[in-house]
């Protein structure tokens, strides 16, 4: 029971949660970055740090896609209705043209 409190308090439930913790991690990546910046001079200090400063972008990516929220179950009348491919009345159609350079759309002559 303790084991699972104290597990919960590391688990990322929001997205609130999860900018705060991508705001860390940023803090964290620049300064690795100037650290790499004072001991690297150069062009290999200014990658180094480029590639500290990137690595928020994926891991925020990550972070957020974890914390989406869940679509709603679809209903199993709706799914009966996709697999058999009924077409929905209020989607418009296409339907087949008289002629070939008339839009396949609007039957209008003019």
């Amino acid at each position: 029971m303790t084991m699972m409190r104290i597990r919960r308090l590391f688990t990322i439930k929001t997205r609130f949660e999860a900018f705060l913790v991508i705001y860390a991690i940023a803090i964290g990546a620049v300064e690795r970055g100037q650290h790499y910046l004072a001991t690297y001079p150069g062009a290999g200090g200014w990658l180094l740090a480029l590639a500290c400063t990137g690595v928020v972008f994926v891991a925020g990516g990550k972070l957020l896609d974890a914390v989406r929220p869940q679509a709603a179950p679809v209903p199993a009348m709706h799914m009966a209705r996709v697999a058999r491919r009924l077409p929905s009345r209020s989607r418009p159609r296409l339907r087949p043209t008289r002629s070939g350079s008339v839009s396949a759309v609007s039957l209008r002559r003019d």
